[in-house]
């Protein structure tokens, strides 16, 4: 039976553990997997694009053949149900931590729902063993020469030591 195609956007700077749970429980839900690398105009990320890109390919790579879900990584600028459109998407994919993700993302599926009815968002909640992590925070205790070594793939670490 086939099933749909998933758009899971984000900065992912750095990728995270969580985003990694959110992407493998994702691939449960579709056949082909979309990860949108996030490129914000007046934004300077801890990581380049090219950088994140390079990162989360590598790290989906066992996802992807673990659970036979084709996990393609692409970058976009601008609205992310543009770009899901423009992938034949029909799932958008949104990992949520906690209650204040949930508040953020209520708000964000109601007006992502004006522009593009046609899009659903599907909620992936986080697995209980990683759903502390956070972007934000990793990229905090790394600036102050803190272990981040439990919130990131060895290959992310590598890479946030060489900042």
């Amino acid at each position: 039976m086939k099933r749909l195609t998933g758009f899971y956007p984000g900065s992912f700077d750095p990728v995270t553990n969580g985003h990694l749970d959110v992407i493998e429980r994702a691939c449960r839900l579709v056949d082909t997997l979309y990860v949108g690398v996030g490129m914000q105009v007046g934004k300077t990320p801890l990581l380049s694009d090219s950088d994140r890109i390079t990162l989360l390919e590598h790290t989906v790579e066992p996802i992807a053949r673990r659970t036979q879900t084709d996990v393609k990584i692409v970058e976009f600028e601008g609205l992310m149900v543009h770009k899901a459109r423009s992938l034949d998407a029909k799932l958008i994919i949104r990992g949520l931590r906690d209650t204040t993700d949930y508040n953020y993302e209520m708000q964000m599926v109601g007006m992502n729902a004006q522009m593009a009815p046609d899009l659903q968002t599907v909620f992936v909640p986080s697995s209980p063993h990683v759903r502390h992590i956070s972007a934000t925070l990793v990229r905090q205790i790394a600036a102050m020469d803190g272990d981040v070594s439990a919130f990131v793939p060895s290959i992310v670490l590598e890479a946030l030591n060489k900042l």
